[in-house]
């Protein structure tokens, strides 16, 4: 094949590594080539949502190959991904979604090279190697589905305030606190329809972006710490609570995205507006449940200690669970800081649970 005059040289940075994994990946025949049946592949695949017709196919293989050799070869084909005409049929909307709310690596010039031909990399990797559509995230969906069915089982009987069979056998009941499992299981059952709803979109807007970046077990860890913090922490401050709903969970998540901006300040876009957007919501809503209940006297029975103590377990396991971009010495004793704090908290619940008998009814 002719050399190419204006073809730019690409040096092999770790970011080209992942390139060149997807360039193997589809040149199907390993002849450093990629065909026009080639590149329909790559856009018909799963990565891509767009099922472009033919003649669309052909007009982006005619622009990304620059020396009408009929193939693409490396540089172009990563020319070709880079291509801000192209960007709306190499992205969908769900990588979209993730990029902005989930931290971004800052590129890094590494050239001194003119500006159209700058070559950018990662310290850590790109951001595309920290996430993936593939294996789905279905934990989250999972449990939400699970929540729902129980739901919807008590309420063909006739019963949607947490009081129906199924309820009664999950619900946090402090009479009952015996039975180990209610101290999770109280998440699976809700008070109402809107109560069902809040936490469903919560967990799933948060919970399945965590998922793609983080991997189901760590954000699983996270929820769950969240749900059994906020039992653990009710039935001590409030020993005659009954308690319902996934808030001590959700409320680990948007602590979790604390943790997440915390743990990747520099490399996130708009991390102060995150952060203060995030801990808004999580004030406004404990802050609304303390004075409706203190001061306006109003009997909720909203366990804003579960909420609470979510966001706190949330935040601590968060730092010490998810997957940090870029490793800094601070970073690793708050890491430190973080796990010996949560355990200890544990602990110290799960004794005072075990041995204070004379604070429970």
């Amino acid at each position: 094949m002719p050399a190419r005059q204006d073809s730019v040289s690409i040096p092999m940075t770790r970011s080209n590594s992942y390139w060149q994994r997807i360039f193997n990946k589809y040149d199907k025949d390993n002849d450093g080539k990629i065909s026009y049946i080639e590149l329909k592949a790559i856009i018909d695949s799963r990565e891509y949502e767009d099922d472009l017709p033919p003649n669309v196919v052909q007009k982006i293989m005619n622009l990304a190959d620059r020396d009408n050799s009929g193939y693409l070869d490396f540089n172009e084909f990563v020319e070709m991904m880079h291509n801000p005409d192209l960007k709306n049929i190499f992205g969908h909307f769900v990588a979209r979604y993730v990029h902005s709310i989930i931290p971004q690596r800052n590129p890094v010039d590494t050239t001194a090279q003119p500006r159209s031909t700058t070559i950018f990399t990662y310290t850590d990797g790109t951001y595309e190697e920290q996430y993936t559509c593939w294996p789905p995230a279905v934990c989250m969906i999972f449990i939400s589905i699970v929540e729902i069915a129980l739901f919807c089982y008590d309420a063909s009987k006739g019963k949607t305030d947490a009081n129906g069979p199924i309820a009664q056998i999950f619900i946090y009941n402090p009479h009952k606190r015996h039975q180990a499992w209610r101290f999770l299981t109280y998440m699976l059952v809700h008070v109402g329809v809107v109560h069902l709803l809040v936490n469903l979109l919560v967990q799933l807007f948060l919970g399945v972006p965590l998922e793609m970046v983080h991997r189901w077990w760590r954000v699983t860890l996270v929820y769950l710490a969240g749900v059994a913090a906020g039992s653990l922490a009710t039935s001590l401050t409030d020993p005659h609570v009954y308690l319902a709903g996934a808030s001590g969970g959700v409320y680990a998540l948007i602590a979790a995205h604390i943790a997440t901006i915390i743990m990747n300040w520099k490399e996130m876009e708009f991390a102060v507006v995150q952060l203060l957007v995030f801990l808004l919501l999580a004030g406004v809503d404990v802050g609304t449940a303390v004075y409706d209940r203190y001061w306006r006297n109003m009997n909720q029975n909203i366990g804003y200690v579960a909420h609470l103590a979510g966001a706190v377990a949330g935040l601590l396991v968060g730092i010490g669970v998810l997957r940090n971009l870029e490793k800094r010495k601070w970073e690793k004793r708050l890491w430190w800081a973080a796990v010996v704090l949560y355990v200890s908290l544990m602990i110290a619940g799960i004794l005072a649970n075990i041995f204070w008998t004379s604070r429970f009814p």
